[in-house]
């Protein structure tokens, strides 16, 4: 059996188990879609927002790229973030990072890596910006605290948004989180508290 016929065959076993434990899941889904929460995370395929936070379709909103950056030219993550603020009246963004990120860790060693490396000179500029700080770090923990100083500049970035600052000017009830994961043990750590 080919890999895609394997995977719709995955599919079909876990929409059967889907109606089977909810004979309604189906419809409530195609009924709304009224996520709390908006997930700005990474696009590495070990971190699945709904997973991990263990919530069930249509309560989260994701927005996925390498390194979980949010740019200011980034038409696809900023619209994404407008109909979340605007159509979808999200309560709480969420950026998420992890331990370990493979962009991270690209743009600590340099090189050239090809178009991506336009992408990951956001992180590099991060770098030097904390260069006194990683300097005085290396190996696993000069990635670790790279991977948390990126999460929360992407969170300022999103707090430093139009879309974001329109709507607290409005007084929607819209909060920003800094969040990084830990592929260890599969834990959350909230950034804004330490």
């Amino acid at each position: 059996m080919n890999e895609i016929k394997q995977l719709l065959e995955s599919n079909r076993k876990w929409s059967e188990a889907q109606k089977s434990n909810d004979p309604s899941f189906f419809e409530s889904l195609v009924a709304r879609q009224t996520p709390r929460y908006l997930w700005i995370g990474c696009s590495d395929s070990r971190v699945p927002a709904n997973q991990i936070l263990n919530l069930p379709p249509g309560d989260v909103f994701v927005h996925r790229n390498v390194a979980n950056l949010v740019i200011h030219t980034d038409f696809n993550c900023l619209s994404v973030l407008q109909y979340a603020v605007e159509v979808l009246k999200v309560k709480h963004i969420i950026v998420c990072g992890h331990y370990g990120c493979g962009g991270v860790e690209a743009s600590l060693v340099g090189g050239t890596k090809g178009l991506i490396d336009n992408w990951l000179g956001h992180i590099r500029d991060l770098s030097q910006k904390y260069d006194d700080e990683l300097s005085q770090l290396s190996g696993e923990q000069k990635s670790a605290r790279m991977c948390e100083i990126n999460v929360l500049e992407q969170a300022e970035n999103v707090r430093r948004n139009s879309i974001v600052k329109e709507a607290l000017k409005r007084g929607q009830d819209l909060h920003v989180h800094s969040l990084i994961y830990s592929l260890k043990n599969g834990l959350l750590k909230d950034l804004s508290q330490h």
